[in-house]
């Protein structure tokens, strides 16, 4: 396949893809819609006067973690899932298109959403919570959160490859929820006791919450190299996962060229 139509083969996957997405109400709704409701409850109406820390900016970093974490997990982890059970992920194994523009595809699409929910919650924070960073901040923050797309995309792709299509969006939920509040990306991990905060240690999106959160001053206090190390060894964890999990249904077998 000649290079400029192996561009074209990705661009029309990645824009396929990013369709059906946009066409499925109950993914695309809640993935936009909750970080942003939940941010304009707990950042703006409330706006816990007099904690030690400026609400807002805090929620902002961490509200951005979990506007990425969701459409990494859903789009790979329920929509992997979904397709492989329901043969669609075996029509595209007839084709030849490279494997390598199926997961462009998805990521990308994961991207699209992250930094749409990244966008709109930056317009909030600074328009209605008062939110001020220097300029500096909100570019390097906008670039952290982003960059959670590539371990959140590996952790779907594990759930996808071992789940069922039928209980996809339960298993993810059960993941998604649960880390997404024990990485004090809804309350501060402050609050939780020592048992909990020790318990964050091993799960990805506080390692990316704390990486956000260091760029505006409100980390948790350990070392920047810390949480990469850990997020990129549980990324190469979760791609052995998935790549057990394909070899248990008979493999990925998308052309390759």
């Amino acid at each position: 396949m000649t290079l400029d139509r192996r561009i074209r083969v990705y661009l029309l996957e990645a824009h396929f893809q990013f369709i059906d997405v946009l066409r499925e109400p109950l993914f695309s709704i809640p993935v936009l819609a909750f970080p942003l409701v939940f941010y304009l409850f707990f950042g703006v109406i409330l706006n816990f006067g007099g904690t030690s820390m400026p609400m807002p900016t805090y929620l902002l970093a961490t509200y951005g973690v979990f506007g990425i974490l969701g459409p990494a997990l859903f789009n790979f982890g329920a929509g992997l899932a979904t397709e492989r059970d329901t043969g669609v992920l075996l029509l595209k194994q007839t084709t030849p298109m490279p494997v390598g523009a199926y997961f462009s595809a998805k990521i990308t699409t994961a991207l699209i959403f992250g930094a749409t929910v990244v966008s709109a919650l930056f317009l909030i924070a600074a328009y209605t919570a008062g939110v001020a960073l220097y300029r500096w901040q909100w570019f390097a923050l906008a670039g952290v959160l982003l960059a959670g797309v590539v371990p959140f995309c590996t952790l779907g792709l594990a759930i996808g490859a071992w789940v069922k299509g039928r209980s996809a969006v339960a298993i993810v939920n059960l993941i998604f929820l649960p880390m997404s509040m024990l990485s004090g990306l809804w309350i501060p991990i402050y609050v939780f006791g020592d048992f909990m905060q020790n318990m964050a240690l091993v799960l990805p999106a506080y390692h990316h919450a704390q990486l956000a959160l260091k760029v505006i001053g409100m980390d948790s206090g350990q070392p920047i190299l810390l949480h990469v190390i850990v997020l990129a060894g549980q990324t190469f964890i979760f791609m052995i996962v998935a790549a057990l999990g394909f070899r248990r249904t008979g493999g990925f077998s998308i052309r390759k060229s």
